[in-house]
């Protein structure tokens, strides 16, 4: 394993590739640092990259009409960056993603990624496993939105994110949950 072991483990979690195609597959990585509260992404801008959070987190949000930020998910370690619709399509995003931490993250762009699916054919099985998992999760997210009160969604964000709370301010986490921060304390205190 390299300096990059994380993102290989990561890798090796949905198929099974030699050291000669994980080191490959691992060359069409960049390493990128981003400060604390940087925007990677930006409303009209063209997702041009995506990213494998190897330290730090990130919050992927859209504003509304009245600027109000509704957080969409976090992107900690071990995790995937990017809005997959503009990256595929090289439309504008109506998505912001903004560190939260100084952070860490391995990025490649869509003609890398195009030449990484032509050097190692497993890597287009890897992403399609990979996209489906996350199209499950937002299914997932949806429901719980919907079906599920403040209470539950805030045991389930505890859940999602076990150390988060502890990283990040407590009005992020009211984002992501669609409630004001004096609800979430409300819920907090009753939870607890």
């Amino acid at each position: 394993m390299s300096r990059f072991a994380s993102f290989e483990q990561n890798i090796l979690k949905y198929v099974d590739l030699s050291e000669e195609e994980l080191i490959r597959l691992s060359s069409f990585y960049t390493l990128k640092k981003v400060r604390k509260n940087e925007n990677i992404l930006s409303t009209g801008e063209v997702c041009t990259h995506e990213g494998y959070v190897l330290e730090g987190c990130f919050k992927i949000y859209y504003e509304d009409e009245n600027l109000k930020e509704h957080i969409l998910y976090f992107a900690i370690e071990d995790w995937w960056v990017l809005d997959i619709e503009s990256f595929v399509s090289g439309k504008p995003t109506c998505m912001n993603i903004q560190a939260l931490e100084d952070a860490v993250i391995l990025v490649t762009n869509r003609e890398q990624k195009e030449q990484l699916y032509k050097k190692i054919p497993k890597a287009e099985k890897l992403f399609r496993i990979m996209n489906q998992k996350a199209l499950a999760a937002v299914h997932r997210r949806m429901i719980n939105m919907l079906q599920k009160n403040a209470d539950q969604r805030y045991l389930d964000f505890n859940e999602k994110y076990p150390t988060l709370a502890q990283r990040i301010p407590q009005h992020q986490i009211a984002a992501y949950l669609g409630v004001s921060h004096e609800f979430l304390s409300k819920i907090r205190k009753k939870v607890s």
